[in-house]
């Protein structure tokens, strides 16, 4: 049993070292956050927030005027001089702003929740399209778990405050102003000794937000590292099972969802003292208005006291007074959920994306595919180099390929000519153009990529192969698939080219979603393709079947092809030997099995290997 602690323990231990990433924001509550959060009510100022705020005002004007109705008019008037005309005309007022104020309060709700899912739509698309143009170096660094509960949950957890909390909030504030400012006109010195108790409760309340906000801040952590091991382990699942580790990650899960359960209930817990606490002011103010109340009605209006409908209508205001204090504080907790979650948001929407455009970049109407580096070089991080003061040349229409040890820095230059990164110095350029001064969407425009891991979307093979190009035709999808050999394959499936290929194309062999690749890549009509270890998954009968299609697909374009497999770049006009971000040898083929360097021994490396098979 103590092993399994143990091991338990050391599980939790490794989780928190792993999700290391995902910590607590440190910062004050301010109201800035807030009203970052209110600028997306702008734009339904005039159709839904100017209505929810007038329906809000009548309401809360009749929910005011009642009580007096009853207390200073029924009692004090009416039924104090017998006057049955009057106490009936009362009695059918009542009941017609009972009437309105249903009326308010209904088209109040529809509104406000209208407001609040406009709003939430237009926040997490805003989100969605912010972490959409972010730079490779952002989603190096976080989990797709992590961001799917960015623009998800913590959304989410904004919708009470959007949909009903502003308004509340609006609504209460007001109540409370007209309910103190009518207790006082009414009688200031039962008003003071009702109302001694809340200086305390402030102060108390004011001790307790601090705390509240870091609970809850953290329930959006423990989610977000829940969710970010969920993703993993959906997707990880055949690797789980092929090494029979679901019991173990059964255990790790239960360890994230044990935290995310206990920050939940400390949460809870933390912001159930709040309503307690008014519920015994309440209270104590109920006993204090009994007791003096009942000593100023015995004293009468003519030596200081007050009447018996006075007392009524302050015993009804009263009762109103506290339940927008608790609410209040309600409130207040909501609003340190959506704190703790906007801080999470507004992280990503203040994300500056590393490459970015410059001012009236230039834009690409048409490209030739001429690539020169000129002494570039390149890091993820500040420890480690990636690339070393490279310069090469890749002229228009040539092939080129890349080899060299796995973290050679292949990848690393196919990554700095589509420009997911820029260079830390030195210059990558296309037609003469330094890509930091280009338009990122028109050089992307003009190059294709094509990668050994594939992605298939969710939806059609016809789908996945115009992703390439959203207005082609059907014939022109169907003609590249022909061109690169897919279209055999496809035939065969009962429903053709309209297949669902299901999440990430689990129905297709990684060589069929290879070919699909291709297709895609072609359908572009790029005038750059990169081809990124993009044969490794594919059989060697497959990979012949296709060196025909892959010879027209390259034909008349410039073409970078990284590769282990160094049968699949006999032909390229210029090949580059990569070691540690450095270029050892470049030349052909036939020029550098001459020369016997490193290229030769990597050549003889993979015969031998092929003989010893």
């Amino acid at each position: 049993m103590a092993t399994k602690d143990m091991k338990l323990k050391e599980k939790r231990h490794l989780k928190r070292f792993y999700y290391s990433v995902d910590q607590a924001i440190e910062k004050p509550f301010n109201w800035k956050q807030i009203w970052r959060l209110i600028v997306y009510l702008k734009p339904y100022t005039r159709t839904y927030l100017l209505g929810a705020i007038l329906a809000m005002v009548v309401s809360t004007a009749i929910r005011l005027a009642i009580p007096l109705l009853i207390g200073k008019a029924a009692f004090d008037t009416a039924i104090k001089n017998e006057d049955t005309t009057l106490l009936i005309n009362l009695v059918i007022i009542i009941g017609v702003l009972y009437l309105i104020s249903y009326i308010a309060n209904y088209l109040r709700i529809k509104w406000v929740n209208l407001l609040g899912q406009n709003v939430i739509y237009d926040l997490r698309q805003h989100l969605f399209t912010h972490v959409q143009g972010l730079s490779n170096n952002f989603f190096d660094s976080r989990s797709a778990g992590s961001i799917l509960v960015r623009i998800m949950n913590d959304t989410n957890s904004l919708q009470d405050l959007f949909s009903n909390g502003i308004i509340n909030l609006l609504m209460d504030i007001a109540t409370l102003i007209g309910i103190v400012t009518i207790l006082f006109t009414l009688s200031p010195k039962l008003a003071i000794a009702v109302l001694v108790i809340l200086p305390l409760m402030f102060y108390i309340s004011t001790v307790l937000r601090r705390k509240i906000r870091r609970t809850w801040q953290e329930v959006r952590i423990q989610q977000s590292r829940m969710n970010s091991h969920l993703n993993e382990s959906i997707q990880g699942i055949r690797i789980t099972q092929s090494f029979t580790q679901e019991k173990e990650n059964t255990e790790f899960f239960d360890g994230l969802n044990t935290d995310n359960y206990n920050a939940w209930i400390n949460a809870t817990k933390k912001s159930a003292m709040f309503r307690p606490f008014v519920e015994m002011s309440n209270a104590v103010g109920t006993v204090i208005l009994i007791a003096y109340g009942a000593h100023l009605i015995i004293l009468g209006p003519s030596n200081g006291g007050i009447e018996l409908g006075t007392f009524i209508a302050f015993a009804f205001f009263l009762g109103m007074f506290w339940d927008p204090i608790s609410r209040l504080g309600q409130m207040y907790n909501q609003l340190l959920v959506a704190m703790a979650s906007s801080e999470r948001i507004f992280e990503y929407l203040d994300e500056k994306p590393n490459v970015d455009e410059v001012e009236n970049p230039y834009e690409f109407k048409e490209m030739k595919g001429h690539i020169e580096f000129d002494k570039v070089q390149f890091s993820y991080d500040q420890d480690r180099i990636a690339l070393h003061e490279i310069s090469l040349e890749m002229k228009s229409g040539q092939t080129i390929a890349l080899v060299g040890h796995t973290g050679s820095g292949k990848s690393t230059i196919a990554n700095l000519i589509s420009r997911f990164y820029d260079p830390t110095q030195g210059q990558v350029k296309i037609d003469g153009q330094n890509l930091r001064e280009t338009s990122l969407k028109s050089l992307r425009q003009h190059i294709s990529v094509v990668l050994q891991d594939t992605f298939i979307f969710s939806g059609t093979i016809m789908e996945n192969i115009r992703f390439g190009r959203p207005d082609a035709s059907d014939e022109e999808v169907i003609e590249a698939a022909k061109t690169v050999g897919a279209d055999d394959f496809i035939s065969r499936l009962a429903k053709g080219y309209q297949t669902e290929v299901e999440e990430r194309g689990n129905i297709l062999s990684a060589g069929e979603r290879q070919l699909l690749s291709f297709a895609r890549a072609l359908l572009a009509n790029p005038s750059i393709i990169i081809l990124d270890e993009a044969t490794a998954s594919i059989d060697t009968e497959t990979e012949l079947k296709i060196q025909g299609a892959l010879r027209r697909l390259l034909k008349g374009r410039t073409s970078i092809i990284i590769a282990h497999r160094l049968s699949t770049i006999r032909e390229a006009d210029n090949i580059y030997v990569l070691e540690h971000g450095k270029i050892l040898e470049n030349g052909s083929h036939d020029e550098l099995m001459e020369s016997k360097g490193e290229y030769y021994e990597l050549v003889r490396s993979q015969f031998q290997m092929l003989d010893a098979i």
